[in-house]
């Protein structure tokens, strides 16, 4: 549309819709860039709404990669070296620090702040306003800082999972972060029950986090893993 702006090296699929004032593929907002070619590479039938800003990488030859079926709110920002998967939002005023992984069918509410390097599981959902500088575990609701409180029931139910994929779920997310524990005895509880393939994935994720992931509430009382009606 009228007074965006696509910079390059920028490649970009089929059937995206920039908005005003999106800016695609400027030089990344980081004092390593020394120039050279790097890239934005984006898929098919994203939307970009107004003030939406992508950069390119830092490193020559690396690229920020955009997927396919993604909604980018206004004033939303993926910075440098990040990954999108496909089907995820990030609402407005977001922002993705450089080299975020942000797993498909994530949702980042308005105005979250995502550190560097922090990686997103699929289908977790961010609430408006919090931040985290650890990685968010998969099927997880997360506010304030880094803190799992729940399970995002409506986006799963969206994905498909029937009510026993969700109780089982529940159940892992409850052991692992519906209090503080001792998070490696945890997981290795989960495996030892053949959890199935969703729990599997969630103890993978969390066993190859560099960072360290999210954390439980304070106190019990403060998270919402118990409630069947908890809706994301």
């Amino acid at each position: 549309m009228a007074h965006a702006v696509i910079r390059g090296p920028t490649e970009i699929g089929a059937r995206n819709v920039v908005h005003p004032g999106a800016v695609l593929g400027g030089e990344p907002q980081d004092l390593a860039f020394a120039g050279g070619e790097t890239f934005l590479r984006i898929g098919d039938d994203n939307v970009f709404r107004e003030h939406f800003q992508a950069h390119r990488g830092t490193v020559p030859g690396s690229a920020t990669v955009i997927g396919s079926r993604n909604y980018f709110m206004q004033n939303a920002h993926v910075a440098h070296n990040c990954r999108i998967g496909d089907d995820t939002i990030v609402a407005g005023g977001a922002l993705l620090a450089g080299h975020v992984e942000l797993a498909d069918r994530a949702f980042v509410s308005g105005n979250c702040v995502v550190h560097q390097h922090v990686r997103i599981g699929t289908l977790a959902l961010l609430r408006g306003l919090s931040r985290t500088s650890r990685d968010v575990p998969p099927y997880c609701l997360m506010d304030g800082t880094h803190t799992v409180r729940g399970v995002n029931v409506v986006g799963l139910r969206r994905a498909g999972f029937d009510a026993a994929r969700i109780a089982a779920v529940r159940r892992a997310m409850t052991r692992l972060f519906g209090r503080p524990t001792h998070l490696g005895r945890a997981l290795a509880e989960l495996e030892a029950t053949d959890p199935g393939d969703d729990v599997r994935h969630l103890i993978a994720f969390i066993r190859a986090s560099a960072r360290g992931v999210c954390v439980a509430p304070r106190r019990s009382r403060a998270t919402e893993l118990q409630s069947p009606d908890q809706a994301g």
